[in-house]
């Protein structure tokens, strides 16, 4: 299979000022080892287990086309590869161009095509209902406007479209603790120096001062979506055993649709 590449818009690269910018490059210092974390992921029982969580809740066309599916910060892209072996056209979009070149080399290596694109998850350059389905994990707890996020999720979906939103309340974690969690764990071999630039900008995000996923709920119905839910049981399925992936943090689905 040919390289990959990956669409960086001029306006794209230029240095993002504040807090998005020191976010950024805090993402970017990870992305090598977020490569190695999900090519492992990719390689496990995981990829199964997230299917599982993921595809039963996509919408169906009639017309037996392939869904159209937006990855939101799509990191090294294991949504959106998962989601590209199962047959969908996919778009992954990050705001890093290292993730986005670890993604695209996990890719390569599935043997899957997706459409990489430099991008915020606040700015979509996308047109109205693009797509059938927008994922993201991990994502909205990162974000300096959430609230203004899911408006412009909402935006993107065709009517009858989902928002898959796979998250934790990150906000309520000390991150300089997280090393020091037992076991094995995504965030045990991240240096220390790593983690409180973690911690500093944790501090600095509006959803480390919300109730979540309570706050969440809210902001969905807010921005029009309907037949909004919250399963709080997503990391009893999905991290059964600890190893290199598992997130210590528990994780809740949010599923949401456009009307």
């Amino acid at each position: 299979m040919m390289e990959q590449s990956v669409t960086i818009p001029k306006d794209a690269v230029t240095a993002r000022p504040g807090l998005d910018g020191r976010i950024r490059r805090y993402w970017t210092r990870r992305s090598d080892a977020f490569g190695q974390v999900r090519r492992e992921e990719l390689q496990s029982d995981k990829s199964s287990l997230w299917r599982a969580e993921i595809l039963p809740w996509l919408p169906h066309r009639e017309d037996g086309t392939a869904l159209r599916i937006l990855d939101l910060g799509t990191g090294a892209g294991f949504f959106a590869i998962l989601l590209a072996q199962a047959g969908c056209e996919v778009t992954g979009i990050d705001l890093g161009e290292g993730m986005l070149a670890q993604a695209a080399a996990l890719a390569d290596e599935a043997g899957c095509t997706v459409a990489w694109r430099c991008m915020s998850a606040t700015e979509l350059d996308f047109g109205e209902a693009s797509f059938d389905g927008v994922l993201a994990r991990n994502l909205t707890w990162t974000l300096t406007d959430p609230e203004a996020a899911y408006a412009e999720w909402l935006r993107v979906l065709r009517p009858g479209g989902v928002l898959l939103n796979f998250d934790a309340d990150y906000g309520a974690v000390d991150f300089t603790r997280l090393a020091d969690e037992k076991g094995q764990h995504a965030h045990a071999d991240v240096d220390d120096a790593l983690l409180q630039e973690g911690e500093d900008i944790r501090r600095a995000l509006p959803l480390s001062r919300r109730e979540r996923p309570r706050w969440d709920m809210e902001a969905l119905a807010r921005a029009g979506f309907v037949r909004c839910s919250c399963d709080t049981g997503l990391s009893g399925r999905i991290f059964v055993r600890r190893d290199a992936t598992y997130n210590p943090v528990p994780m809740f689905a949010l599923r949401a649709y456009r009307p």
